[in-house]
């Protein structure tokens, strides 16, 4: 099953970005396709976010992004993140 269509992942997901960047929202106000990104991103997740965030994947799902392009790239929304983690 692709990443994007798993409920389950996609909270897990969703939980596990939000508790590393420390943030108020909860896991059901971020949307699946919402940037997590940028000036219009609701989060404004920055580089040292985007590490946090990629260490934290790395422990859980060991999968290792090192390159930051790749890795913006990859967690433009959290649909493009869980279909990288999980391609169809």
């Amino acid at each position: 099953m692709k990443g994007s269509d798993d409920t389950a992942f996609k909270h897990a997901l969703k939980t596990l970005i939000l508790e590393e960047t420390e943030q108020e929202l909860g896991v059901d106000e971020l949307t699946d396709t919402e940037a997590l990104f940028g000036p219009d991103a609701r989060l404004a997740l920055d580089s040292i976010d985007g590490l946090q965030i990629s260490m934290a994947l790395q422990v859980a799902y060991g999968i290792r992004i090192t390159d930051p392009k790749e890795l913006m790239r990859v967690m433009r929304d959290v649909n493009t993140l869980a279909d990288h983690l999980r391609p169809a």
